[in-house]
């Protein structure tokens, strides 16, 4: 049985090595979707979701204790029944070796257990918080999260914002956006520090509820950052702009924009063309395209696109205007001889992947054996 179990462990690892030379791990595509059975979009950076390192760090531990896993929970429980300390790396095995929700009901009471006894020990203590919320991504077991990540009695386990955005951005992929707020209100609450991911999921989140609570929701925090001279990215402001437009609130619409240092991207020329026209400035809309199809001759200048929906919407704002209408018919030609309208809506546009900051790239000179064993480095995450 352990012979069976150690090869089928060392099988796994090796197609986790395998898989990491093209950048797909276990049906995990960096850059496309969260597995290949999900194709849905969410707004964090495989650098920060890092799905990848927690699968290949779980394949490590199993392979590790080498089919003893039973063996291990016992231990955690007979320990735990007899009030022993629950110490840091034991709760790190349990929490990589868990793979049904059953071994999830021992590793929350692991972590009761182990934040009561180390709740005033917390400076450069390692960050549990990530590692579970992955494991619950991971198990589709997100209400596990929600429920611990509010819970009073754990205040300071997760005490850092990449917990909570990674759990935001669980509740966004799975469309649950009331829950994602309250994780976002919740975040606010323990006084966890914001940072420019957190704006991107809080301008998000409130853009895809737009409602009239959500539109005050994002403004008080777009605000607030304001007030803390936080520097918001494109991509936060990008969704603020599209949901005061949603709203109807061009003149806040046209002044996020302002804001914007660099609007050269693709949403920002979207919602600049939608900010002219629901401005009626259809003339300077007009203009802002044709500009786009006299640049397009330069190897310098980036060809900029535009949404066919986009281009609907001025379109119909110039019902009324035949001569405009006219010289719109002519750009709108240009821009699709050009190549430059797309079938995507502002909202794709918006929602688009992310790429990761790390590319994943393999290298064929990195070094392969160990300096110190002159062993094989394929198998250094095991042995560590």
């Amino acid at each position: 049985m352990a012979v069976a179990s150690w090869r089928s462990n060392r099988a796994l690892l090796e197609t986790v090595q395998r898989s990491a030379t093209s950048g797909v791990l276990l049906g995990f595509r960096p850059g496309c979707c969260r597995w290949a059975l999900g194709g849905k979009r969410y707004l964090l950076t495989d650098d920060i979701m890092k799905l990848e390192e927690f699968q290949k760090a779980k394949v490590a531990v199993s392979y590790r204790l080498n089919g003893k896993k039973e063996i291990y929970f016992k231990d955690i429980e007979e320990k735990m029944k007899k009030k022993g300390l629950i110490l840091k790396e034991e709760l790190k095995t349990l929490l990589h070796l868990c793979e049904t929700q059953d071994d999830m009901e021992l590793a929350r009471s692991a972590i009761y257990r182990y934040h009561a006894e180390n709740r005033n020990i917390s400076l450069g203590e390692y960050k549990f918080g990530p590692l579970f919320i992955r494991l619950c991504y991971e198990l589709n077991l997100e209400q596990s999260a929600v429920e611990l990540i509010k819970d009073q009695h754990l205040h300071g386990f997760f005490s850092d914002g990449t917990s909570f955005n990674i759990l935001m951005n669980i509740l966004f992929i799975k469309g649950n956006y009331e829950g994602a707020l309250e994780i976002l209100l919740e975040m606010k609450n323990q006084g966890i520090k914001f940072n420019k991911d957190t704006y991107i999921l809080a301008f998000a989140i409130c853009y895809k509820l737009n409602n009239v609570n959500s539109f005050n929701t994002c403004m008080t925090l777009l605000d607030e950052a304001m007030i803390k001279a936080e520097i918001l990215t494109r991509r936060a402001s990008s969704f603020a702009i599209a949901l005061a437009l949603k709203q109807n609130q061009v003149a806040k619409a046209r002044y996020i924009y302002s804001q914007i240092m660099n609007p050269d991207s693709k949403a920002c020329n979207n919602l600049n063309i939608l900010i002219h026209a629901h401005s009626d400035m259809l003339k300077g809309a007009l203009k802002i395209l044709e500009e786009s199809t006299e640049k397009i001759n330069s190897s310098f200048v980036k060809k900029q696109e535009f949404s066919e929906e986009v281009l609907t919407t001025v379109k119909e704002k110039l019902d009324g205007h035949p001569a405009l209408q006219a010289r719109f018919k002519e750009i709108c030609d240009k821009l699709r001889a050009s190549g430059q309208v797309i079938p995507q809506t502002v909202d794709a546009i918006l929602c688009v992947i992310p790429q990761g900051r790390k590319p994943h790239i393999f290298s064929f000179n990195k070094r392969q054996t160990s300096r110190r064993t002159l062993q094989s480095l394929k198998l250094s995450l095991v042995a560590e």
